[in-house]
């Protein structure tokens, strides 16, 4: 029976219960103060119809999903029918955005149906993304688009089998309407399908949250959240208090450390890294014009906003974390009496992701451990050789893996030194090839510099008392051989525009394994398509992606 299906999700709004409320129940745009929250119904739909779902998030909530129940999935999960336990509202948040000072931004497009205990006894918020207006919505119409909707539904879950902090995409549900979108702001609007995605994550509370309370001197409401917060989500660390506050403090930072960390690995660009779209949580949350780093470029950037700032380009993200986490310093100062625990959460920050960031690249090197200062350079070496030939960083460091070493002297073989660099670097050249856009890049002068670096790795490697089956396996649990290529999402957009739902699935499968190799997926680790790099979708995206 359908009302069997949603029977083990068992509601606990403890935000809605335990925070005020707006007391203007009318859904118009305004400003709201002294509240956490606004109570908001979603806006019923013509025609849902659910078209993709992750089958590891369904379990967690005890949801039996299948195309039997795919009907009853559509209506709630679209938001046309709110089960007995559903509390929804929209959440009231400030935020810096490129650097100002934005004031309340809010839950715009997201409405939250309310919060599950799954079968297991883990809290889940259950949250829309395109489901209405809502207060906070400003000039916008509350709604997404198929493309953006597909983009966070397949890049939710792609980032969680990767092992990167994330929220979770449930369902991904197509509404039978049409929305306009100017997707490049550029005055030639479209019209394209409605889409909603359900998101999860055990909250969707951001530094912004807390930011809106504080600049609006509203201390009082600042120190509920905060204690509320704590007891829901860190309460390992005991009751509330300056000094919790303040070990608090040090967690969120020492979290976004991991975060960052696993998003220099993969090679994930959020995009737009403003304050408000910051998980309190450490979770990689709202997926805009996020992107891939294909070629390994530190200054790109896939937000067509960003283009000429490149505020949030992928080498600045640890940078930017770093200034956003200060920010959210500064909304909480008014708690501690003195701010200097504050500073030492920020100080935790670069220490965390300095030492994370070396054992990320000593796995991703196939090293037992970092040793400073050789295995720096090693690293900082290699950083500059991938910026000298336009490489797939991906390709890259999963051949690296299937590297012969050679740590011997030149002079052993009775070779001129060039010769011997030489001869090893065009051995690395054949090994890379793959990985390579532009192969007339491929110079005499890279042969030898690649060739040097594989001789210092081999050097490294030999004192590592690592065997190269064990260098071969540590290096691929950790260098993915799928990731979500901008071009492999935009191929989806297009098919699923179409009516074509399959690649989506396909994807999905193949990405939920991204660390093994599939004999039957290498179309999906194939570097980037000529075609794909200036498409739009591919190279660039705006917010509205």
């Amino acid at each position: 029976m359908e009302s069997d299906l949603f029977a083990r999700l068992t509601f606990d709004n403890c935000f809605t219960r335990e925070l005020p409320a707006d007391p203007e129940a009318a859904n118009f745009r305004r400003q709201v103060r002294a509240a956490c929250y606004s109570r908001v119904q979603p806006t019923v739909v013509r025609e849902p119809r659910l078209v993709a779902w992750s089958r590891e998030m369904a379990e967690e909530l005890g949801l039996t999903i299948d195309d039997s129940t795919a009907p009853a999935i559509a209506e709630v999960f679209s938001g046309n029918r709110l089960l007995t336990g559903m509390d929804p509202f929209a959440m009231c948040y400030g935020g810096h955005q490129f650097g100002n000072w934005a004031g309340q931004l809010g839950d715009g497009r997201a409405i939250n149906l309310g919060e599950v205990v799954s079968p297991a006894g883990r809290h889940w918020t259950l949250q829309l993304k395109g489901a209405g207006p809502t207060p906070y919505s400003r000039t916008a119409d509350g709604l997404a688009v198929l493309r953006s909707s597909l983009r966070e539904f397949l890049c939710s879950e792609a980032m969680f089998h990767l092992g990167v902090p994330t929220t979770r995409a449930l369902t991904l549900v197509t509404t039978g309407e049409q929305v306009v979108r100017d997707m490049f702001y550029d005055g030639n609007p479209q019209r394209e399908p409605g889409a909603i995605v359900c998101r999860v994550a055990p909250s969707f509370v951001r530094f912004g949250n807390f930011q809106i309370l504080s600049a609006r001197r509203e201390t009082d409401l600042l120190k509920r959240l905060v204690d509320f917060t704590i007891r829901r989500d860190f309460g390992h660390l005991g009751e509330p208090g300056e000094h919790t506050y303040a070990r608090w403090f040090a967690e969120v930072c020492r979290l976004t450390a991991e975060m960052i960390v696993h998003w220099m690995r993969v090679g994930f660009v959020h995009g737009v890294m403003n304050t408000d779209n910051m998980s309190i949580l450490g979770l990689t949350i709202d997926y805009g014009p996020y992107g891939w780093l294909e070629d390994y470029d530190p200054t790109w950037t896939p937000n067509t906003t960003d283009a000429e700032g490149r505020r949030y380009r992928f080498g600045q993200q640890p940078h930017v974390a770093m200034w956003n986490l200060a920010q959210l310093a500064n909304a909480l100062a008014p708690l501690f009496s003195d701010t200097k625990p504050l500073q030492d959460g920020l100080d935790g920050y670069a220490e965390s992701f300095n030492s994370g960031w070396q054992q990320m690249m000593a796995s991703r090197m196939g090293l037992r451990s970092w040793q400073d200062p050789d295995d720096k350079e090693l690293a900082d070496e290699l950083m500059l050789i991938l910026q000298m030939v336009e490489t797939d960083m991906t390709i890259f460091f999963r051949r690296l893996a299937t590297v012969n070493v050679e740590s011997s002297d030149h002079r052993v073989r009775g070779e001129a030194e060039s010769e011997y660099l030489q001869r090893v670097g065009i051995s690395g050249v054949e090994t890379f090839r793959d990985s390579y856009y532009v192969p007339e890049q491929i110079t005499p002068e890279y042969k030898i510099r690649l060739g040097q670096w594989l001789l210092s790795y081999g050097r490294r490697i030999s004192t590592d008392g690592t065997s190269a089956e064990q260098r071969r396996k540590q290096m691929n649990s950790v260098n993915p051989r799928y990731v979500l290529r901008n071009y492999l999402a935009q191929l989806a957009i297009d098919q699923a525009t179409s009516g074509k739902m399959s690649l989506i699935h396909r994807l999905l499968d193949v990405l939920r394994r991204p660390y093994e190799e599939q004999p039957d997926a290498d179309e999906f680790s194939a570097k980037r398509p000529e075609w794909a790099r200036t498409r739009a979708g591919c190279s660039m995206l705006s917010c509205s992606s």
